[in-house]
Order: C-alpha cells, then sequence, then structure tokens
C-alpha cells in the first residue's frame, strides 16, 4: 500500500537498489513494469520508497531482472517489512530529517568508519563538548532547540554498546586535540573521554599526528558506514547544511581509499590513546 508518511532512509535505499537492479538488467520502467505484472505507476513508488513491498515481491523482482547475487537479493528481502519506528523518529518533528537519518543509519550498520579533522567524532563527544560546539551554530540555537540537538547525539552513542557490539573506528587529526574546544576544563574530560572509549574491545581511536603533508584530508567528517552487504554501504559527509548520504559504486570506492590512506598515517591505538593522554596534561 502507498505510504501517507515520508519514506524511511531504508526504503528509499532499497528503492534505489530495486532501481539499480533494473537498470542493470536494461530494462525501462514500462517494461520491467510489465514483467513483474503491475502498472509503471507502482513500480515507480516502489522505486522512490514509497509503495511498501515485501520479501517474497522482492526476490521475485530480482529473479525477474536476473540477478544471481543471492546474498545481495536476500539482504534487500531484509530491508523490507513495515515502517518500524526506532527511538530516533521522537525527533523527526524536532530536527532536520537528515540528521535523524542518521541514527538511522547508524542503527542499521554493521560497522562504522569516521574521519574527522577538525571535529571531534559525534559518537565520541561528551555531552559538555556537545553542548558547547551547538552554542556556536549558525543561526543561534534557542534554549530548547540546544537541548534537542544534545540529547539527541548522546542517544546516538547508544549505537555503540548494542549485542553484539559494533565495531567503530575513529581517526581523529591532532588538530581536533589541540583546539582547546570550550576551554580547558571541557577540553580535558573530552581528551579522557577518548582514551577511555578507545580501550573498549570494538572501538579505534587513532591519531594522525602534525607533520605529515601526504596524507588525504577530508575537509568535513566522513563516516562510512558498512552494510550487511557491501553493496549496501553509505557514506555519510557532514556539511554545515546537513548530511550527504552517497551510496554509488565509485564514490564508496573513492572513500574507502580516502580513509584507507588516512588509517595508514595515523598512530596505532596504543599510541595514539598515550599521545592524547600527553596532550591532555598539557591543557
Amino acid at each position: 500500500m502507498a505510504r501517507d508518511m515520508p519514506p524511511t532512509l531504508r526504503q528509499r535505499r532499497l528503492g534505489a537498489e530495486l532501481r539499480k537492479l533494473r537498470e542493470r538488467a536494461g530494462l525501462k520502467s514500462t517494461a520491467a513494469a510489465a514483467q513483474i505484472g503491475i502498472q509503471q505507476a507502482r513500480l515507480s513508488m516502489m522505486e522512490a520508497g514509497r509503495y511498501a513491498v515485501g520479501a517474497d515481491r522482492v526476490r521475485a523482482i530480482a529473479h525477474t531482472y536476473a540477478c544471481d547475487d543471492a546474498e545481495l537479493v536476500e539482504a534487500l528481502a531484509g530491508m523490507t517489512g513495515g515502517r518500524e519506528r526506532g527511538w530516533w523518529d521522537e525527533y523527526r518533528e524536532l530536527l532536520s530529517a537528515s540528521l535523524v537519518e542518521c541514527a538511522e543509519l547508524e542503527n542499521d550498520a554493521t560497522s562504522l568508519r569516521v574521519a574527522a579533522v577538525m571535529n571531534v567524532p559525534g559518537l565520541l563527544q561528551t555531552a559538555a563538548h556537545a553542548r558547547v560546539s551547538f552554542k556556536q551554530s549558525v543561526p543561534s540555537l534557542r534554549a530548547h532547540e540546544l537541548e534537542h540537538r544534545t540529547s539527541f547525539r548522546m542517544k546516538r552513542q547508544a549505537a555503540l554498546y548494542g549485542e553484539p557490539a559494533m565495531r567503530y573506528t575513529a581517526i581523529v587529526h591532532e588538530a581536533v586535540l589541540r583546539l582547546g574546544f570550550a576551554g580547558p576544563e571541557v577540553s580535558r574530560e573530552q581528551l579522557h573521554h577518548l582514551i577511555e572509549m578507545g580501550e573498549h574491545d570494538n572501538v579505534r581511536v587513532l591519531v594522525i599526528p602534525f607533520g605529515l603533508s601526504d596524507f588525504p584530508a577530508a575537509g568535513q567528517p566522513v563516516t562510512y558506514a558498512t552494510g550487511s552487504v557491501p553493496q549496501l554501504d553509505t557514506v555519510v559527509l557532514d556539511t554545515d547544511h546537513g548530511c550527504d548520504f552517497l551510496d554509488g559504486e565509485a564514490q564508496l570506492a573513492r572513500y574507502r581509499t580516502v580513509l584507507d590512506r588516512m588509517e595508514s598515517c595515523s598512530l596505532p591505538p596504543g599510541k595514539s590513546r598515550d599521545f592524547i593522554r600527553r596532550v591532555a596534561k598539557s591543557l
């Protein structure tokens, strides 16, 4: 049935992947709809994530498109079903859609890899650090908006404590550690939190020290979210206007390479923690 509410990120992604399968099969939407046995308008709504599609229907569509990647087909079938509500839905009327969808993506990911040159990654921020960073927003946030943003960021961090624990790698530049953001007390607390989080079995915090001129710096924080199969990976770019979600094969390959190179420039986890301790003592 058609959806009254806007499609979620997962629903849109499922529709986009069905469209990719059709295009790889060399079928126009009209011909594909005829072979599937539905109206072209309904197929278009499926591909836009605005029409519910069941697991068996996904398998039938994949068969029609001669897709023989069983792992991908089953992963797509697993993305079907009703519009399940997550904790993030309570923020849909309070925050931008792209921010809410970040939480949805983190919830569905099997692992996350983040690179930040000038910001502490959101999932590793203390409440004090997050609150001060949101106070710098342009235009300025009202008091209740500030609290909504801060509570939302703190709740997102639950993604690191699930069962099984999700693997999380944060690559941060030394500049992030030395900005002295919000004064020495908040900065010191934040650095100690990075050290503590880096000691968790599922979390790696890697530092890129000053003096490396050949690392491929990313201008904005980059998150690479690993899906249940490689085709369902997603890159998130955190920009001033919100979050951009990328899932093209070339885009995914590019950011995998960028993150691989950044990681190769980083200190290993133990040395990174020692490095952060030295910076914290210097504050």
